[in-house]
C-alpha cells in the first residue's frame, strides 16, 4: 500500500510541478523582458496564462506528414515525456521519502535521461523535413557531447560518498562540499542544461536557423508533450543537482522536503535566468565548451575528489 501511494504522489508530482515551472517561466520572462501579454490571461497577474495555452493546444489540428514513418512520428512524443516521469520516482525529497529507493539510483536516473533525448531524435528522423533532421543531428551531437561530462561530474559526488543511492548521497553530504564539490555541480549543471537543449545551448531548435529543429512538423497536444517534457527535464535535473550537491532535504536548522522544494525551484530559477541573459551559442563553441573546458573540469575534480578521500580515510 505504501509503494502505492508514493508511486501515485510521484504521479501528481509529475503532472503539476513541471507546470509550475512553465508558469514561472511565463513570469520570471515576463518580468526581466517587459512583457505584457502574459500578465493579462485570466485578470490577476496573468494566473491564467498557462490554462490559455492549454487550451490553445488542444485546439490546434494534429496532423503527420504524408512522407512521415508515422508510427516513430506519433511515438516520440511520449518517448521525450516518459523517462522524466521514471527518474522522478527514484529521487528523495526527504528522509525516506522515495517511491524507488535504488542502491544504484545515479546510475538508473543517468541512464534513463539519456532515453528520453532519444525522442527528440526520433521526431526528428521521422518528420520527413530536412529542418527537423538537421535539428535531430544537433540532439544527436550534443548527447554524445555533454552526456561524459556529465556522467564523470556524477561520479565524483558517488566517489565522495561512497554509494550510487541518491539517499545515501544525501546521508552523507556535508556543507563543505558546496566547496569541495562546486566543480562537479557546475559541470554537470551545464552538461544537463544542453542536454535538455535549454538557452544557450538551444542550437536543436533554433528558430532562426531551423525554424523549430525535431518539433517543426508537430502541432496540438503532440507539440505540448514535447514542451511538458522539457519542463519535465528541467525538474529532473534541478533535482538530481539538488540531491547530489546541494544537500538534498538537508537545511539550516530543521531538516525536511520542504528545503528540498525550495533548493529545486532556486535551480529552476537559475535555468530561466539563463534563457533571458545568454544568448544562443555556436556549434563550434557548443563542442569546444564540451571538449576544452568540462571534461578538463571533471576530470580534474575526480582527481581531487580521490586526493581527499585518501586522505581523509
Amino acid at each position: 500500500m505504501r509503494d502505492v501511494i508514493a508511486l501515485a504522489l510521484v504521479a501528481v508530482a509529475f503532472l503539476t510541478l513541471p507546470l509550475l515551472i512553465g508558469q514561472a517561466e511565463h513570469k520570471v520572462m515576463a518580468h526581466m523582458q517587459g512583457r505584457l501579454g502574459p500578465m493579462y490571461a485570466g485578470g490577476f497577474h496573468g494566473w491564467a496564462q498557462l490554462v490559455a495555452d492549454g487550451v490553445k493546444f488542444a485546439q490546434k489540428e494534429d496532423t503527420v506528414p504524408a512522407a512521415a514513418d508515422r508510427r516513430i512520428f506519433l511515438l516520440a512524443p511520449g518517448v521525450a515525456l516518459v523517462p522524466y516521469l521514471v527518474v522522478l520516482g527514484v529521487i528523495p525529497v526527504g528522509p525516506g521519502q522515495v517511491a524507488v529507493d535504488l542502491s544504484l539510483g545515479v546510475f538508473f536516473a543517468l541512464a534513463v535521461m539519456g532515453v528520453g533525448v532519444i525522442g527528440s531524435i526520433m521526431a526528428g528522423w521521422a518528420s520527413a523535413n530536412k529542418y527537423s533532421l538537421l535539428g535531430g543531428m544537433r540532439v544527436a551531437a550534443q548527447l554524445v557531447s555533454y552526456e561524459l561530462p556529465m556522467v564523470l561530474a556524477a561520479a565524483s559526488v558517488a566517489m565522495a560518498a561512497g554509494t550510487l543511492s541518491l539517499s545515501g548521497i544525501v546521508e552523507e553530504w556535508r556543507w563543505w562540499w558546496l566547496f569541495w564539490q562546486a566543480g562537479a555541480a557546475v559541470v554537470f549543471f551545464v552538461a544537463g542544461l544542453a542536454e535538455l537543449k535549454r538557452p544557450p545551448f538551444d542550437m536543436p531548435v533554433a528558430d532562426s536557423e531551423i525554424i523549430f529543429g525535431p518539433y517543426t512538423e508537430y502541432g496540438g497536444l503532440r507539440f505540448a508533450f514535447f514542451l511538458l517534457a522539457e519542463y519535465a527535464g528541467i525538474l529532473v535535473l534541478c533535482s538530481l543537482t539538488t540531491v547530489m550537491y546541494l544537500g538534498g532535504w538537508k537545511g539550516l536548522f530543521l531538516d525536511g522536503f520542504g528545503w528540498t522544494l525550495v533548493k529545486i525551484f532556486a535551480l529552476s530559477f537559475v535555468v530561466i535566468w539563463f534563457r533571458v541573459a545568454y544568448p544562443r551559442l555556436r556549434e563550434d563553441q557548443l563542442q569546444k565548451l564540451a571538449w576544452v573546458y568540462l571534461v578538463p573540469i571533471s576530470l580534474a575534480q575526480l582527481a581531487l575528489t580521490g586526493v581527499v578521500k585518501v586522505a581523509i580515510s
